[in-house]
């Protein structure tokens, strides 16, 4: 079956910048600059854009910068934000007035998904609250936190491809796992731009109580108030790669103005004047200390992109 989705051609109407810096748009607050930046107008915007862009162009999709180290040197092609670009949130209904979940772009935070599918009634979005990105971001990691994971909510999502064609796909498209996600093979590459979730009905008011609990939880455990990119590693097999790491006594490890952060030791803040290789040489010295000590090789959670100064 032929998903694809045709819109008719238009002017763009997002906004093109050149060398912009990607401090700007990390959590971490380090990053060279994007020879091409763009900011779409909406999913039509982006299709249009898309399509004029040369065959080969690198193109990167971000949205609050987080789970991302851009590095010193800057990103060569063109890097897209969507966040509070495509910023579309809605119910969406299998049949007239009983709404079956959420949709929501990609460029939407995921907290205020959790906050909307707790406003309207549902529950099971809690978890959402605590994950610190958009939902394009999310959809691309299976991002999950708490005991759930996202794609456990997923009905459809909207994908793009380098061409600006647009497809409505279903889980079975995808090789989901831990913190993993991947068209199946020989569909090619293509990027979210929007979801449908689907969530039980419940109180929304215990939901809310969920939420604000899983907030509190988050600000007592994690460094919320410093530069940071959430979770560096990923639990590894019957272990987390916190205790693994505070075991190996790294907590409050610097390299530059990058720190492994004493209040969580699977985060790495920027504890003052960072740059991304500082970031990522302590990065490569906790996994290499964690694989010395315990025999384990952690895997990174975070997207490292662009060249080395």
């Amino acid at each position: 079956m032929n998903t694809a989705l045709a819109l008719a051609p238009q002017k763009l109407r997002g906004m093109l910048k050149y060398n912009e810096p990607m401090s700007k748009h990390t959590s971490w607050r380090v990053g060279g600059p994007a020879e091409r930046f763009y900011i779409p107008a909406d999913i039509a915007d982006l299709s249009q854009f898309l399509q004029g862009l040369a065959a080969d162009e690198p193109v990167y999709f971000i949205g609050l910068g987080s789970n991302l180290l851009v590095r010193d040197g800057g990103v060569r092609g063109t890097v897209v934000l969507l966040h509070s670009a495509l910023n579309q949130i809605t119910l969406w209904y299998e049949k007239p007035g009983a709404p079956a979940g959420v949709y929501a772009e990609a460029g939407v935070a995921s907290p205020k998904v959790a906050r909307f599918a707790a406003l309207n009634g549902f529950e099971g979005a809690e978890f959402l609250a605590g994950i610190p990105g958009t939902v394009g971001g999310a959809l691309a990691m299976n991002a999950g936190c708490y005991g759930a994971e996202t794609w456990q909510h997923v009905t459809e999502v909207l994908t793009i491809d380098c061409f600006g064609e647009l497809r409505r796909r279903t889980p079975q498209d995808f090789d989901i796992g831990y913190r993993h996600v991947a068209l199946q093979a020989g569909i090619g590459s293509e990027w979210f731009v929007a979801s449908w979730f689907a969530f039980k009905h419940g109180n929304g008011e215990e939901s809310r109580k969920k939420i604000k609990g899983l907030l509190e939880k988050r600000v007592a455990s994690q460094p919320i108030g410093t530069p940071n990119a959430g979770s560096v590693f990923r639990n590894p097999p019957g272990d987390h790669a916190a205790r693994l790491i505070e075991a190996c006594g790294l907590k409050g490890t610097t390299i530059g103005g990058a720190m492994v952060s004493p209040k969580h030791a699977n985060f790495i803040v920027n504890a003052g004047g960072a740059t991304a290789a500082d970031i990522e040489a302590l990065i490569a010295r906790v996994r290499q200390t964690v694989k010395e000590q315990h025999g384990v090789e952690l895997v990174t959670e975070v997207r490292v992109i662009g060249e080395a100064k």
